[in-house]
């Protein structure tokens, strides 16, 4: 349902926007890939006609990653609906921000603490990111988030949100084992 809520909001958006198009009502060139970047990037499925305009969208790339956000927010922007009201404005700030950050490969990777002491072990933190909440959590988008398996102190990571109760029952089956194991070394199993 919201997806249908999203899909038509944003095309009811698009149809009225400012003229930039050819004679046949269509837009063209990077104002069609910007406008069609807007819809793919804010749906959690992608069918193979986003790829023309999500590849432009990451192909766009500086050194810092604001000045990479910068100058996507810049071509997002010239989509005419993407600064139509502030539902759109915060829509394209989301996607700027999130697309890209915000799967659970990305999290898994940057929320990823090393401890600088002991073993130098480390634990992937289960707290999102703002900017993902924005994105996630915006009117127009339509994406299932990545969740959280576990606890960080034991090794908790993030997940596709359709994975999540397999991998819980993994992660569950491993501290299982984990904890029988110590037990077991504790009750004196490993001396002589």
């Amino acid at each position: 349902m919201k997806r249908l809520a999203i899909t038509s909001a944003l095309a009811a958006m698009f149809i009225t926007a400012a003229p930039a198009h050819a004679d046949d009502g269509l837009f063209t060139g990077d104002v069609r890939l910007a406008c069609e970047a807007v819809l793919c990037l804010s749906s959690g499925t992608r069918p193979s006609e986003c790829t023309p305009s999500i590849q432009k969208y990451f192909s766009i790339t500086a050194k810092k990653l604001s000045d990479t956000i910068k100058k996507r927010k810049s071509f997002l922007n010239l989509c005419p609906a993407a600064t139509q009201d502030a539902k759109m404005v915060a829509l394209v700030d989301a996607i700027t921000n999130g697309a890209g950050r915000c799967d659970y490969a990305s999290l898994n990777s940057t929320l990823r603490v090393w401890n600088s002491y002991e073993d130098g072990a480390g634990y992937i933190s289960n707290a999102l990111p703002s900017y993902c909440t924005a994105y996630n959590g915006n009117a127009y988008t339509d994406i299932k988030a990545p969740r959280y398996v576990g606890v960080p102190e034991r090794g908790g990571y993030w997940v596709e949100a359709d994975k999540y109760d397999a991998a819980l029952a993994e992660y569950n089956q491993r501290i299982a084992a984990e904890d029988a194991a110590r037990r077991a070394n504790d009750n004196g199993g490993g001396g002589s």
